[in-house]
């Protein structure tokens, strides 16, 4: 097209700006994220233990963790400040209050005083991580933004693998789960090094941009050009939230309860299906690339959910070799699940303009914490009146086709296209200025009056 105006991924190159090349991008937020990953699963890894330094029961501590969704709201919170201060600085922020936070939780000596630790943990890495992604989308090449997302998933996953397998160890030297919290607190090391690599400005903090940010607001994100996008986001987010809770959060305990295996072998399976899962990151940059971000979430997405369902409903029928049934099923779940990810990510984070894209992920925060407390509250009501946990969590991995039916409906496709043109940035310049030509007709109206 002659004449077009400079993108961002075209003008990236001002001498007088700091530059970090995509590796150092990629790295910074590795980094962020393989911490992020290990620091957010501490309280599940611990949870039994948790459970007794404090005298738990298991309704409190199921309250415990539905508390833990309010940092949902931080978060949310930490995202729109985001896109108005700039992502770098809540990174970094995040990097330093974090492991602050993690010294009082370790020596916090009521359950409430933890929970508020961790509840301050919770929001400062969901706005770092929100953070990242927006980062990765910002500033990498156009047809490296999918495997900059897949970078970030894969280090998010290793980290949250980190937990499980530091655990053992620290009860076989008899030390106590507390000590599972230093590695988080050692994350005031990683500032100068991070702060190193991210770049120190991108093109989207430009003083346009920062006008058109000051100008928006939270809820902008279902202006009339962006409403279609937004509702189906957040629908697939609340979909895939229910899905998972129940296929995800019930998984350990029906392998041990309900199957009946052994925990250490419902261990393993776990670890190995997480690892085999990381396989999935790249495949979904290669999908996302090749086929494009909708296909990648609807059909290899769609088709995780067999997985879920194998997972929960063949062993019951099948008894004879069923933990190799279950393994396959799980790696499965989670290779399609990685895959989803990265087109799921690197589509949210192109639909939506410079001044909102930060906070669009915090919406689906939000969403995502309520969600999952409806899905914990409806599988309580379920379980005694249509045949028990399994057969809930069965009904529940159905919502996930839903979801892939949704994001095929309702999400564009933005495989190839610049941020500008994916997120319809001059559209949203021009509305942020002449308001009238996406009120409609009474909207005008006003306007002229």
């Amino acid at each position: 097209m002659a004449n077009a105006p400079e993108t961002p991924e075209e003008n990236r190159s001002s001498p007088s700006q700091h530059q970090s090349t995509p590796v150092a991008i990629i790295g910074a937020i590795g980094i962020l994220l393989v911490y992020q990953g290990y620091s957010l699963s501490i309280v599940g890894v611990a949870s039994p233990w948790i459970a007794k330094s404090f005298d738990l029961n298991q309704p409190q501590l199921a309250q415990l963790f539905a508390w833990m969704s309010v940092s949902a709201f931080g978060a949310l919170f930490l995202a729109r400040m985001a896109d108005r201060i700039g992502q770098r600085r809540i990174i970094l922020a995040s990097l330093v209050f974090t492991p602050i936070l993690s010294v009082a939780a370790a020596f916090a000596p009521k359950a409430l005083t933890f929970t508020i630790c961790e509840i301050l943990i919770s929001a400062l890495l969901g706005g770092s991580v929100s953070s990242a992604i927006v980062v990765l989308a910002e500033e990498l090449p156009v047809h490296q933004r999918a495997a900059g997302q897949a970078c970030a998933a894969a280090a998010s996953a290793i980290g949250g693998v980190l937990g499980y397998i530091l655990i053992p160890f620290l009860l076989s030297w008899g030390h106590s789960w507390r000590w599972l919290l230093a590695p988080c607190a050692a994350g005031l090391l990683l500032v100068i090094p991070v702060a190193r690599m991210l770049p120190a400005e991108g093109q989207y903090s430009s003083t346009k941009t920062k006008e058109a940010v000051v100008g928006s607001r939270i809820y902008d994100i279902f202006h009339p050009l962006y409403r279609r996008r937004a509702f189906g986001l957040l629908s697939c987010a609340a979909l895939d939230t229910m899905a998972g809770t129940a296929v995800n959060g019930w998984l350990y305990f029906a392998t041990v309860s309900i199957i009946g295996l052994p925990p250490q072998t419902a261990s393993t399976l776990v670890v190995a299906g997480m690892l085999f899962g990381m396989l999935g990151f790249p495949l979904g940059a290669w999908t996302s690339e090749r086929f494009g971000r909708v296909p990648t979430v609807a059909y290899v997405g769609g088709a995780a959910w067999f997985g879920a369902l194998a997972f929960y409903w063949v062993p019951s029928i099948i008894v004879a070799h069923s933990s190799l049934i279950l393994l396959a099923a799980y790696c499965w779940f989670k290779i399609a699940s990685g895959v989803m990810t990265v087109g799921a990510n690197s589509a949210a984070t192109e639909l939506f303009p410079s001044a909102l894209r930060t906070t669009i992920i915090g919406w689906q925060g939000i969403t995502a914490a309520i969600f999952s407390m409806l899905a914990q509250v409806l599988i309580a009501m379920m379980i005694g009146r249509i045949g028990g946990l399994a057969q809930v969590i069965r009904y529940f991995a159905f919502l996930g086709f839903l979801s892939a039916a949704v994001f095929a409906m309702f999400i564009d496709e933005t495989r190839g296209l610049s941020l500008q043109v994916a997120a319809k940035e001059k559209e949203w310049e021009s509305a942020q200025h002449h308001p009238s030509h996406h009120l409609g007709l009474r909207g005008h109206a006003r306007v002229q009056e």
